[in-house]
């Protein structure tokens, strides 16, 4: 059997395994590269394989950089199914529809670029195509199967799995798979991205006690977050100086699945509890309506506190202001607000979609905020703002960065060290090989170090296009 690390090898984004056999080949993950000229080039180039010969995708969660590439495996000649959790195969509908969407956009505004460099250069320059379209993404859903947490399925004669809760976005998980080979039965482990215990809204990881081979997240392996009674009092200071004392609006890049919804959670609270005062929260971004849907429609994949939140909100819901902005004259119209709003868009990185247009009109003025509150990946735009970024291109446009920038890393639903390292604990001997993926290479290599020393682990750190033969 052999494994080869195709994405996620060195870097955070582009989660992409290939898994083969002589009688099998399938893929677990199939997420887009994010951040830069170069991830778009990787993007075109991702697979490194013919699509057609795969038999079956494992998926461990709808996010982009683990789901964003399907549509485009399908449109260059993979027919197979894709199987995950119930809750992420609703995300996918208007997840992927969405991606083929803001990427249809982005074409177009290249393309209009390009023809007027051609004409001021005199040079006939290369015309940019989608990654694939929202004709494409939505025949691909078709592919999509559907499957509970805990229940053992057999996609191939030669392959039983599981997925188990991740605890990081609604339907996220872990999967662990079988495989039979020639050297006999294998059992290898997928972290998928792993939630932080006691994070808001989902419940907490569940713990694997074996594998053969384990894949594990690295995203914060060096570090720990603040504990959440330090962030949400973090977060209700940036909110309540912006709103209050500056008299500006908060700007919050989130992902529309997930994030989001936990920061609605919070939101309504920490105003629950009068933590926040008056505030016009404007969360614009289609998809994340239709992602909040999906979360309450799952009801029974929420933590306690969750649901008791939710129930409060039915209760008093008039007593916030929560918008959802849904077309895009609506949202042009936020622009007009100067004050008092906590406006939530994607993505949350900032590469792409609505969130772009309200840093253009907040990143100038000093009193605003802008709310980073989840991992931002070198290259990306959100990167460039946490590492302190004086000016911003933002469509062709130098904007200065005048608004005070809070990176809020309590808020993550990625385990941080300690949380990885609890999840780890719960294994009953080492697995026979442990690889750190998900992560840039520092984090990685600082997690490496701790499992060596604690836990007395094998641990290598895959590069990316690199195999391995069991």
């Amino acid at each position: 059997m052999q494994l080869t690390f195709l994405g996620a090898a060195g870097e955070v984004t582009g989660s992409r395994y290939l898994i083969e056999t002589r009688d099998i080949r399938f893929l677990v993950d199939c997420g887009m590269f994010q951040g830069g000229r170069e991830a778009e080039r990787k993007n075109r180039g991702a697979f490194g394989f013919s699509p057609e010969t795969l038999d079956f995708v494992l998926l461990t969660h709808a996010h982009i950089d683990h789901s964003g590439l399907l549509p485009r495996l399908g449109a260059l000649g993979f027919r197979g199914p894709v199987y995950t959790t119930t809750a992420t195969a609703d995300l996918l509908k208007v997840l992927l529809r969405d991606s083929a969407h803001i990427q249809e956009k982005e074409a177009e505004w290249q393309n209009k670029a390009h023809y007027h460099e051609q004409h001021k250069s005199h040079r006939s320059l290369h015309e940019t195509a989608p990654l694939y379209t929202v004709t494409q993404a939505t025949d691909f859903l078709r592919q999509i199967r559907n499957i509970e947490y805990d229940t053992e399925i057999t996609p191939h004669r030669s392959v039983r799995c599981i997925f188990r809760d991740a605890g990081h976005i609604l339907g996220s998980a872990i999967i662990e798979v079988w495989v039979e080979s020639g050297t006999g039965h294998k059992k290898l482990v997928f972290s998928g991205d792993l939630g932080q215990p006691g994070h808001p809204v989902v419940r907490d990881p569940t713990p694997i006690q074996e594998a053969d081979v384990l894949l594990v997240e690295s995203t914060y392996g060096n570090r720990l977050h603040r504990s959440m009674p330090d962030t949400l009092d973090e977060l209700v200071h940036a909110i309540s100086d912006t709103l209050e004392r500056k008299g500006g609006n908060v700007i919050v890049p989130a992902f529309a699945v997930g994030r989001t919804q936990d920061l609605l959670f919070l939101l309504v609270d920490l105003s629950r509890q009068s933590k926040l005062g008056k505030m016009g929260i404007y969360v614009d971004s289609p998809m994340a309506l239709a992602a909040t849907d999906i979360t309450l429609k799952h009801m029974g994949l929420l933590d306690k506190e969750a649901a008791s939140t939710l129930q409060w909100l039915n209760k008093n819901g008039e007593k916030l202001q929560i918008h959802f902005v849904q077309d895009v004259e609506e949202s042009i119209r936020i622009n007009s607000v100067r004050h008092g709003a906590v406006i939530i868009s994607a993505s949350g990185m900032c590469d792409a979609g609505r969130i772009k247009h309200h840093l253009k009109y907040n990143l100038g003025r000093p009193e605003c905020s802008i709310l980073i509150t989840g991992f931002q990946a070198a290259g990306t735009l959100g990167r460039r703002l946490v590492d302190g970024a004086k000016y911003v291109k933002i469509f062709g446009e130098e904007v200065p960065v005048r608004a005070d920038i809070y990176t809020i890393g309590g808020l993550s639903a990625h385990a941080d060290q300690a949380g990885l390292m609890g999840w780890l604990s719960h294994f009953r001997a080492a697995p026979r090989q442990t690889f750190l993926v998900h992560g840039e290479p520092l984090n990685a290599a600082t997690l490496a170090e701790v499992i060596q020393r604690q836990l007395k682990w094998n641990v290598s750190i895959p590069a990316q296009y690199t195999s391995v033969t069991f």
